[in-house]
């Protein structure tokens, strides 16, 4: 709910796609600036979509910040 609140707009940086006949996978790096603060976030993401009655729905979502680089 925080998250919301925040106002995101989120904006796809990369994407990979792998689809199957009745499967389709997204994964990728995600940014989101937050309306209400002007803060943003990249995360990394997963979507998994199977073709069912003839619509694609979303079968899985998995999101995570990414992570700090230390060197």
């Amino acid at each position: 709910v925080d998250f919301l609140q925040k106002k995101p707009q989120g904006v796809i940086l990369e994407s990979n796609v792998i689809k199957g006949d009745d499967f389709c996978m997204d994964a990728g790096i995600y940014e989101f600036t937050m309306g209400a603060t002007g803060d943003k976030v990249k995360a990394r993401y997963t979507y998994v979509y199977n073709y069912e009655d003839g619509q694609w729905k979303i079968a899985h979502h998995h999101s995570s910040i990414m992570p700090s680089v230390h060197l």
